[in-house]
């Protein structure tokens, strides 16, 4: 039969771990829909109906929360890249990057919450921000780390280098394509103007990385 009306919600929860993931979840979900500027642990209580009291129990403020949020979104990194590279690389390092790279440029075109991490990250410079880019940095190292087996880069290639400055250019054209759908003259709106950006970066990876 229909519900009553003004009938009260339904009882929460009280398990430990499930009111924790309740509260992260919804503080996802508060980044993704407000950004950051709204971010706060009273917007959080107004967003995820718990309250801010609660939320300092769990995280112990602003800065607990901000570190628990990292160690999730740092799991972005194998839940959103890992199924993209279920198919082990080829046998060079050229191999290796150049899967990781398009995989994490899949990833972050899909993914809106990341993408406002990533702006964020770009525009402040607080320790808060610099633990969680710091966090999902890590995850991705571990990440290629225990894919790369025998893999050596080219002699002479700066390998760290090469990673840092072509991430830093999938960053900056997925938010570019997210927000205005061009780059310096390049269409970044469909999937076939996409698919002649990632074109590109193969090449640029398999020019840098020299012979497998």
């Amino acid at each position: 039969m229909p519900e009553a009306p003004n009938q009260p919600p339904a009882p929460r929860a009280r398990n430990r771990d499930e009111t924790r993931a309740a509260i992260l979840a919804a503080a996802q979900a508060l980044l993704a829909e407000e950004g950051f500027s709204g971010f706060g642990v009273n917007a959080l209580a107004r967003r995820s109906g718990f309250d801010k009291q609660l939320i300092y129990r769990y995280f112990g403020g602003l800065d607990g929360l901000v570190d628990a949020l990292g160690e999730a979104l740092a799991g972005w990194v194998a839940t959103h890249l890992a199924p993209l590279l279920a198919r082990n690389p080829g046998p060079g390092y050229g191999d290796l990057v150049e899967a990781v790279m398009l995989a994490y440029l899949d990833a972050l075109r899909g993914d809106s919450l990341m993408q406002k991490l990533v702006a964020w990250e770009l525009s402040d410079p607080s320790p808060q921000v610099r633990r969680l880019s710091d966090q999902r940095a890590r995850a991705m190292g571990e990440l290629v780390a225990g894919l790369r087996g025998d893999r050596q880069p080219a002699p002479g290639l700066d390998a760290p280098e090469l990673n840092a400055i072509l991430i830093g250019a999938i960053q900056h054209l997925v938010l570019a394509g997210a927000t205005s759908g061009r780059f310096s003259g390049l269409a970044l709106a469909s999937d076939a103007d996409w698919d002649r950006a990632k074109a590109m970066l193969s090449r640029i990876v398999r020019a840098l990385d020299g012979p497998s």
